[in-house]
């Protein structure tokens, strides 16, 4: 009897073209499609390829019916010892940016709940498509870990300040239609629908001139991330957060993660 199949590890996204649409479906569900660097580094690179194979939209999923559509950052890998967790060129970092600079909609269509940067990844997507069973939650005060600042603003550019606010102070989901309410979602769908809602989406959008759709979204991009900030003030950032990610606080937020206890937060 040949096993070879059967033990060979599985991929960790899958991804599928037909026609002009391109399809990433995040495929780790032993460990909730936390984002590792692995899948994070395979998401970029697939996202490289149908940008060559000219896939003039891209929709980012889970398995049908998982609870989970992404645990956020695998927290195993975050840095410690003084270096930042969410430096520029982090795996996460550089998946944003592959998803917002890619010339077409990259479409997430979700089910299940999103956690810590995997809200970012799924804010950072041009659309978001849900279900009924959708949550959303941004997570690094669970953590004591200090968000970057092109986190933020990726969530200023989408959603109110004082929303913002809540979501990071309490870190406590969101349901589908709260998140609706505040904009996060395009549309909430049922769940035996979804699949055939965003699949007829992406099709719709792929009908009409990519030039012109990769150039809108180009623009939106550009002005959307041109933010001014004065060097005295980014250096201001840079140091608070710094003080953070070299806390005892941290230190604690990760070691409690890991060994799934509660964590004694002391604000040093």
């Amino acid at each position: 009897m040949n096993t070879a199949d059967e033990t060979a590890p599985q991929p960790i996204i899958i991804t599928e073209v037909k026609g002009h649409i391109g399809t990433v479906t995040l495929n780790n569900m032993a460990k909730r499609n936390a984002l590792s660097s692995a899948l994070l580094d395979s998401l970029t690179a697939a996202l490289g390829d149908f940008k060559a194979q000219s896939v003039r939209v891209v929709i980012v999923r889970a398995h049908k019916g998982v609870k989970v559509w992404s645990a956020g950052h695998d927290v195993r890998e975050l840095r410690r010892g003084h270096q930042d967790p969410l430096g520029y060129a982090d795996p996460l970092e550089q998946a944003l940016r592959a998803i917002r600079s890619y010339p077409g909609p990259v479409i997430a269509m979700v089910q299940g709940s999103v956690w810590g940067g995997a809200f970012d990844l799924a804010l950072s997507c041009d659309m978001i498509i849900a279900d009924e069973t959708s949550t959303f939650a941004i997570t690094p005060v669970n953590l004591g870990l200090p968000y970057n600042t092109t986190g933020l603003l990726h969530c200023l550019n989408r959603l109110p300040v004082n929303f913002i606010k809540e979501m990071f102070f309490t870190a406590s989901p969101v349901n589908a239609d709260v998140a609706k309410h505040w904009g996060i979602i395009n549309h909430v769908v049922p769940s035996t629908e979804i699949e055939a809602f965003t699949q007829n989406l992406a099709e719709h959008i792929a009908t009409k001139a990519p030039l012109a759709v990769a150039v809108v979204k180009e623009q939106l991009r550009v002005l959307t991330d041109f933010q001014p900030v004065a060097a005295q003030v980014f250096e201001r950032i840079q140091n608070m957060r710094r003080e953070v990610y070299e806390s005892a606080d941290y230190q604690e937020g990760i070691d409690a993660f890991l060994a799934k206890r509660k964590p004694e937060f002391r604000g040093k």
